[in-house]
């Protein structure tokens, strides 16, 4: 028995005597030819160590014992047909869902791989190759794979996404809104601009739908498509656009910012601030370089990148911000107060 990299399961090499005559195992991530187990569970396989490490980092040292219960070779049941093994099997979905979105929102995609297969994996062993349930996983390893430079396979992952929904009436305007929010990020990568303003648009119809018109989640797609106009070259058209994300994301954070002071019971999800972060730091840059400046807008936006961080604790990035002498705006002055009302709050 091998002992894998530290924090990782011990592996055990497969014993083919022990495996029915003509069969073979394949590798959880890769598909080929497998050579090594997980000594843990023993129902998980993988062609070499590195990929059994990647596999225990992404996702399998969460869900290493679940699996043995939805893989045990002696049942026969179909997966769908057997009520234990299932909800089971929706646990394991649901952790792969969390864990491969929150790897991604922290911008690990080589990490969120594994747990977006396995989600997927899962999902259609229940629901079928067709259901509309598959949609989101799709769009899960959709996204791991872009921010890999996977093109080839996000645009497979893709049309087999836009398949199912083309033929299940019954989704959502949720999934239709996440659907055309990929498709219009890989238009943008290939360079068809036209179409990524097209799904975009779509985009935000659906999420207005789904959240309705104040949502942050409409928020993010008129920033997706602020960014296509800005490489058109429309920057009037993108600034304009720009503007309404500011608007909008300065009244969330601050009506966040007030319950974060008056409720001591307040609980503020971390989990887009990378992303957020990095939208507001683009929506600076561009502002800053636009011939007319725009100062209100430059300090609604640094405002808005000091609430976030002090809503995610870091008071020593908002200090620096506040010590550069920005006072455009004349709300700027109660940062300081802010920090110190948020240092004195019980811990949560």
């Amino acid at each position: 028995m091998n002992k894998g990299h530290k924090g990782s399961s011990r592996t055990s090499k497969i014993n083919p005597l022990a495996l029915p005559k003509g069969t073979e195992k394949f590798c959880e991530l890769c598909g080929k030819v497998a050579r090594l187990q997980c000594a843990a569970c023993q129902v998980t396989f993988y062609c070499d160590a590195e990929h059994q490490q990647a596999d225990w980092v992404g996702i399998h040292k969460r869900i290493c014992q679940l699996l043995v219960q939805i893989r045990d070779p002696g049942s026969h049941v179909p997966l769908s047909l057997c009520g234990i093994r299932t909800c089971v099997c929706v646990e394991l979905i649901e952790i792969c869902r969390f864990e491969a979105g929150s790897k991604l929102s922290q911008g690990k995609h080589q990490e969120a791989l594994p747990a977006a297969q396995s989600g997927l994996r899962c999902l259609t062993d229940v629901h079928g190759s067709g259901s509309c349930e598959l949609v989101p996983a799709y769009l899960l390893l959709a996204e791991a794979n872009m921010g890999l430079g996977n093109i080839s396979r996000v645009k497979e992952l893709l049309s087999q996404a836009e398949w199912v929904v083309s033929k299940s009436p019954e989704c959502t305007n949720e999934i239709h809104h996440r659907l055309h929010r990929s498709l219009g990020r890989l238009h943008v990568l290939t360079g068809d601009l036209e179409a990524a303003l097209f799904h975009f648009a779509n985009d935000i119809y659906y999420a207005a739908e789904a959240f309705g018109l104040e949502s942050m989640v409409i928020s993010r797609g008129y920033f997706l498509m602020a960014g296509v106009f800005v490489k058109q070259g429309k920057s009037p058209v993108a600034s304009s656009l720009y503007s309404e994300v500011v608007r909008s994301w300065h009244a969330h954070l601050t009506e966040l910012l007030q319950s974060h002071i008056n409720s001591p019971d307040f609980s503020y999800d971390k989990s887009q601030q990378v992303e957020v972060d990095e939208m507001f730091r683009t929506m600076l840059e561009f502002k800053q370089k636009e011939s007319r400046k725009d100062r209100k807008q430059e300090a609604l936006l640094n405002h808005c990148l000091a609430m976030l961080w002090l809503l995610g604790g870091d008071t020593q990035k908002v200090s620096h911000l506040t010590g550069r002498g920005i006072k455009a705006r004349s709300s700027f002055l109660l940062i300081p107060q802010l920090i110190e009302k948020i240092i004195l709050l019980p811990r949560l």
